[in-house]
C-alpha cells in the first residue's frame, strides 16, 4: 500500500483535480461521478445533495472508491478506498460554496439540501506514485 504522506499522493490530494467517487448501487453495481473534493489532512470531503442516488448508495453501504489523476501528468493517479465515516448536515452549503470558489466557479449553492461526506482513506494504490 502507498503511504498517505507520499509526496505524489499529497500533491494529488491538494490539487484542484476532479475526483471520481464510486459507490455501490442496491444491486452491487458501481456508480461513479466526477466531483469536487477537499482534503483536510484527515478526510477526503465531498458535498452532496440528499436527493440523489449516490447519497442513497452511501447511506446503504458506506464503502467507496475514489480515483484522482495528477493534473500535470495524467499517467500518475491515485485510487483511494475507504468508507464514508461521517455525514454532516450543511444547511448553509458552506462546503459547496467553498469548493465552488476553490475550483474557480462563479455559482454558489443552488438551494438544495446539502450534506458533507467525510471519507476515511483505508487503502491507497495507483500508478507511478513511487
Amino acid at each position: 500500500m502507498i503511504d498517505i504522506n507520499n509526496p505524489k499522493v499529497q500533491k494529488i490530494l491538494n490539487s484542484k483535480a476532479l475526483a471520481h467517487l464510486a459507490t455501490l448501487g442496491p444491486d452491487g453495481a458501481p456508480q461513479s461521478s466526477p466531483m469536487w473534493f477537499l482534503w483536510d489532512g484527515e478526510y477526503i470531503k465531498f458535498t452532496h445533495t440528499k436527493d440523489r442516488k449516490k447519497y442513497a448508495n452511501i447511506k446503504r453501504d458506506p464503502r467507496v472508491a475514489i480515483s484522482i489523476n495528477d493534473l500535470d501528468n495524467p499517467y500518475i493517479h491515485a485510487e483511494f478506498r475507504g468508507v464514508v465515516e461521517r455525514i454532516e448536515e450543511d444547511p448553509d452549503a458552506s462546503l459547496f460554496n467553498e469548493l465552488a470558489e476553490r475550483y474557480g466557479m462563479p455559482w454558489r449553492n443552488p438551494g438544495d439540501p446539502r450534506v458533507v461526506l467525510y471519507v476515511r482513506v483505508q487503502h491507497i494504490t495507483g500508478q507511478n506514485l513511487k
